[in-house]
């Protein structure tokens, strides 16, 4: 994590690391070992919610798409966050807050009129997603509670940029 040499620093720990970390526990699991994509089915069985952020397709090669969890899991909410959604011919190319603000347009919007377009001042493509992540991840809580079953919540860079544009 990047985050965690950010300056300022105390201690020899950045504080915007302490300030967006605190009190959660991490875990890593390396994708690339045989025992990986087991490991996290077994982490997905007792879950409730799985947050992914590959490029699509990723999950599905790994044998932890969200129709092989929630045969494991029924009750299991998965959230994709990806770039450019999960299908469309954008869906496998790799994305970042700078490239969503560019294609969607809201990079046009900011700046001054005889510059050429600039980023918002912050990572609002990132933001915004994790935002509409976490409202999608109640509403399928909520819907879980009414009939038992978990459901995909799929969540795009781009999608909730041009959102903002209305």
């Amino acid at each position: 994590d990047d985050s965690r040499v950010v300056q300022p620093q105390v201690n020899g720990e950045s504080i915007y690391f302490m300030v967006f970390n605190r009190n959660k526990r991490g875990v890593t699991l390396n994708f690339r070992h045989p025992k990986g994509p087991a490991i996290l089915r077994r982490m997905a069985a007792q879950a409730d919610v799985l947050i992914e952020n590959f490029r699509p397709g990723t999950m599905e090669a790994m044998g932890c798409s969200y129709s092989t969890l929630s045969q494991i899991n029924p009750r299991l909410v998965m959230v994709s966050i990806s770039g450019f959604g999960q299908d469309g011919p954008l869906a496998r190319r790799p994305c970042f807050d700078s490239i969503a603000q560019a294609k969607s347009g809201l990079e046009a919007l900011t700046g001054w009129p005889d510059q050429p377009p600039a980023l918002v001042g912050t990572l609002i493509a990132d933001y915004t997603t994790g935002l509409y992540a976490a409202i999608g991840i109640l509403a399928a809580l909520r819907r879980r509670d009414e009939t038992g079953r978990g459901q995909l919540v799929d969540v795009a860079l781009l999608d909730s940029l041009l959102s903002l544009l209305m």
